[in-house]
């Protein structure tokens, strides 16, 4: 079981799929020397769509996305996850954020160990508007310029 923090939420791992993937310009600025670990990982029951300069991950049944699971360190957890909520403009209760900040589970790249892990998808309003005219990323991966823009779509702006 995960530790809990102040909010009461569950200290889970991270899954980022756009702008805070190793590489891309907002891992740099929020995650290097404040995580455990990052390891390659996939997660189902989500497509990917196009955003302006990062990806935004939709829920989807049958498709998937290609991301890292990020574990940050513990004395920097609390801090990182108010960051990455700013980042993704997620106000928890909030119909209008551009993200949502869920807990789902991520397979790593062994195909067969699951693991809870949060994860920045499109508010209602935004899913909406990308599945009726986005642009689907097919193959599920994002790779940026390494210039990144915004939110991210982990992670919305950052994912």
């Amino acid at each position: 079981m995960s530790p809990v923090g102040p909010r009461g939420e569950a200290e889970l791992p991270f899954f980022v799929y756009g702008t805070l993937r190793p590489g891309e310009h907002n891992h740099d600025l929020f995650l290097r020397g404040r995580t455990r670990s990052e390891e390659p990982g996939r997660m189902r029951g989500l497509a990917l769509y196009a955003g302006p300069g990062y990806p935004y991950a939709v829920d989807e049944p049958g498709g998937a996305v290609c991301g890292e699971i990020v574990t940050a360190r513990p004395e920097a957890y609390e801090q990182l996850l108010e960051e990455l909520d700013e980042l993704e403009e997620y106000v928890p209760g909030d119909a209008r954020s551009l993200y949502e900040r869920v807990a789902r589970d991520a397979v790593r790249a062994d195909g067969v160990t699951v693991v809870r892990a949060w994860v920045y998808v499109a508010g209602p309003a935004v899913a909406a508007r990308l599945r009726s005219g986005g642009k689907l990323i097919e193959d599920g991966d994002w790779r940026g310029d390494g210039g990144g823009g915004g939110g991210d779509g982990s992670a919305g702006g950052a994912g």
